[in-house]
């Protein structure tokens, strides 16, 4: 019996481009910014100087990590001016189209996770050990109190996202052990471990991105014929359910703030039960306890 690949109907249904859309889209969106911040050091073309905790865009827009900005007050250090707007520009915007789109859309270590994940699914490896969710806020919440403690921007010294950026630049270096760790880690100790139960960062943007705009849908949970797709491929399953199972009275959207609005659910669902949306959509979705039998499909087992 061979393993069955998440999307496979969808892939058939709606073809390769549609059915992986969203993680095309992600991808290209993931290389630009890299690539922006690559461009100086590599090319001498400085569009963008600096990284992802701070930097400044053809030397008029500042951007700056409120997490970073957090860390630095907490160390006793007033920023500047160009550093509070920076950081508040930051904010604004995740907190507009969820901070956890960072996690989907920017950062370059979900890349990394993404293909231990991928990996990981390949070999048939066991789910592993499981991290309590509440483990990341916890590390958050130690980052800066060491922060406060030490003087210094502690999350910084040992952020994958920077060492990766840093070893990029400069080749060979002890900030790549740091970014084999997290893909080993995630590949045979805690399945999606990293991003989903670990990272501090994740953990702020969550946070930060808890009310915003921009929202996914169950829109059309009804078809849905429990073909669990959209969980194996969502890398915050518990966010799903809610929304998906939920009955006619209940939203549709995903209101979790741990969503990332990575839009794969949208990507491998053959029934076109996801959409992205806003998270005061009120169009009427029919649940479950609406729903009439759907007639059975192909087996998902095969």
């Amino acid at each position: 019996m061979s393993m069955h690949l998440p999307g496979r109907e969808a892939t058939i249904r709606k073809g390769w481009i549609r059915a992986h859309r969203w993680l095309i889209l992600r991808r290209l969106s993931q290389a630009v910014f890299l690539g922006l911040f690559l461009l100086g050091p590599w090319a001498g073309i400085w569009w963008v100087k600096g990284n992802l905790a701070a930097s400044t865009t053809l030397d008029v827009l500042p951007l700056t990590d409120p997490l970073v900005l957090l860390q630095g007050l907490a160390a006793g250090h007033w920023p500047e001016a160009t550093a509070l707007l920076g950081a508040g520009i930051v904010a604004a915007t995740y907190a507009l189209i969820g901070g956890r789109t960072y996690c989907s859309w920017v950062c370059p270590v979900n890349p990394v996770t993404d293909a231990a994940h991928w990996l990981h699914a390949r070999l048939g490896l066991p789910k592993g050990w499981q991290p309590k969710a509440s483990t990341r806020l916890w590390l958050l919440g130690t980052a800066i109190a060491v922060s406060s403690l030490t003087g210094m921007i502690a999350w910084e010294l040992v952020n994958p996202v920077t060492m990766l950026q840093r070893g990029i630049v400069f080749g060979v270096g002890a900030g790549w052990a740091l970014v084999v760790a997290v893909f080993l880690f995630d590949l045979l100790v805690a399945r999606r471990g990293w991003c989903g139960r670990l990272c501090p960062v994740g953990a702020f943007y969550g946070l930060l991105g808890s009310k915003s705009l921009l929202r996914v849908s169950a829109a059309n949970r009804a078809a849905c014929d429990d073909c669990m797709d959209c969980f194996a491929v969502c890398p915050e399953m518990a966010v799903i359910t809610p929304a998906l199972r939920g009955k006619t009275a209940d939203t549709p959207i995903i209101l979790s703030g741990d969503c990332t609005n990575c839009g794969r659910c949208i990507d491998v669902c053959d029934r076109d039960v996801f959409r992205f949306t806003h998270r005061f959509d009120t169009r009427p979705a029919p649940g479950r306890d609406a729903a009439t039998p759907c007639p059975a499909g192909p087996s998902r087992a095969t």
